[in-house]
C-alpha cells in the first residue's frame, strides 16, 4: 500500500511511503480508498499543533470514501464492492460521548486514511449516500456530522435563524442543513466573493466582517433586535463575546472551533444574562452519521468543494492554512 505519513511535524516533512498491505482479520474490512477530504484538524496534526506528543510516524486524515475489497471472518455487514465511509471516532457507535468512545479517532489516536487502502472494523463504516461520488461523500465524516449535530443541539426548526461564521466545510454544511430544516441563515466572511457564492446556495444575508467588525449588532438588526437562535461558532475566544451578543435570550452557541485567537476573559455576565447555552460539538456518533446520510439522500443534497490529486497533498494543506478555500477540499486517491 501507499500512504502519506507524518514522520516529523511540518507540512514539508510529510512523506509518501510504501507499507505492507494489511490483511483483514476477524470482523475487519479492507477498504480501497478513492477520495480523502481534508479538515482543519488534519493541518493541525501535520504541524504538531493538535498533539505535540503524538507517536510518529502517523498516517493523517479522518475522512475517506472507498470501496470494500476484502472482509475478514465474521465481517458480515459488508461485502466486496460496497461503497462506504469510515466514521470519525471508530469506537463511538451510539449514545453520548464518553472518554472511552473518544479514543480511536482516525488520523489522531490511530493511523488515518491518507492511503490507498485502509483496514477498519466493520462497525466503523457506514454506507455512502447512493447519489454521491466518492469525492463528494468523502466530505461527510467530520465536517458534515459536526454541522448536523450543531443544528440538532440548537433545536433548529422552520423559522429559526442560524448564524454561520466563515465559509469553510462546517459552515457550508450548516448552511445547507439549516435550509433543509426551513431556517433562515445569516453569514459572516472576510470575502465578498465568498458571501456571494454562499448567497447562491441560500444564504439569506451576509456581512463582510473586515468592513464591518460589529457583526453582532448586525445580527441583532437582522432579527429585529431579538437575536439569532443559534451561532455555529468556529472562532473560539476571539469571537465568543460577539456570538453571545448575537444570540437571543435562551439562544445556543454550538462551539466547534478555535480558529480566532483571543485573550479576553470568558464573558460570564453575558452567559448569565442571555440564559445562553454553550454546547461543545466534537463530531458525532455512527448513529448520527447514519441519520444524517438518510436526510442527505432524501434531499439529494450535494456537498460543495474542490477536487485535487493526492499528489498535491502538501499544496492543499498550505492552501488550507491560507484560508482561501470555500467548502471542502478533496484529494482523489490513485
Amino acid at each position: 500500500m501507499r500512504a502519506w505519513q507524518v514522520s516529523a511535524f511540518g507540512i514539508d516533512s510529510l512523506e509518501f511511503v510504501e507499507r505492507s498491505t494489511p490483511v483483514p482479520g476477524p470482523g475487519e474490512v479492507l477498504l480501497a480508498v478513492r477520495a480523502v477530504a481534508l479538515n482543519r484538524r488534519d493541518l493541525m496534526v501535520v504541524k504538531g499543533l493538535y498533539n505535540s506528543k503524538m507517536k510518529l510516524p502517523r498516517i493523517p486524515c479522518s475522512d475517506a470514501a472507498g470501496e470494500v475489497v476484502a472482509v475478514g471472518a465474521g465481517a458480515t455487514a459488508w461485502k466486496p464492492g460496497d461503497r462506504v465511509l469510515g466514521i470519525f471516532m471508530q469506537s463511538w457507535l451510539d449514545g453520548p460521548l464518553t472518554r472511552s468512545k473518544a479514543r480511536g479517532a482516525l488520523g489522531g489516536d490511530i493511523d488515518g486514511v491518507l492511503a490507498n487502502c485502509v483496514l477498519l472494523r466493520q462497525e466503523g463504516l457506514v454506507a455512502m449516500p447512493g447519489h454521491l461520488s466518492f469525492q463528494e461523500a468523502a466530505t461527510l465524516p467530520c465536517a458534515a456530522v459536526t454541522a448536523w449535530n450543531a443544528l440538532t443541539t440548537g433545536e433548529i426548526k422552520p423559522g429559526s435563524t442560524v448564524l454561520i461564521q466563515g465559509t469553510g466545510g462546517v459552515a457550508i454544511f450548516a448552511l445547507q442543513f439549516a435550509r433543509l430544516k426551513g431556517a433562515r441563515v445569516l453569514g459572516i466572511s472576510s470575502s465578498d466573493e465568498k458571501l456571494e457564492r454562499a448567497g447562491a446556495m441560500g444564504l439569506d444575508a451576509g456581512l463582510n466582517y473586515r468592513q464591518n467588525p460589529d457583526w453582532d449588532r448586525w445580527a441583532q438588526d437582522q432579527t429585529g433586535g431579538e437575536g439569532v437562535d443559534l451561532v455555529v461558532e468556529v472562532g473560539g475566544l476571539g469571537t465568543l463575546t460577539r456570538s453571545l451578543k448575537a444570540i437571543r435570550v435562551g439562544g445556543t452557541i454550538a462551539q466547534i472551533g478555535v480558529l480566532a485567537s483571543g485573550t479576553d476573559a470568558i464573558p460570564l455576565g453575558l452567559i448569565l444574562h442571555k440564559w445562553a447555552r454553550i454546547h461543545g460539538i466534537y463530531v458525532g456518533s455512527r448513529k448520527d452519521f447514519v441519520e444524517m446520510n438518510r436526510a442527505i439522500s432524501l434531499a439529494e443534497l450535494r456537498p460543495v468543494g474542490e477536487e485535487f490529486d493526492w499528489s498535491q497533498t502538501r499544496e492543499v494543506l498550505e492552501r488550507m492554512e491560507e484560508g482561501s478555500h470555500f467548502g471542502k477540499m478533496v484529494l482523489t486517491v490513485n
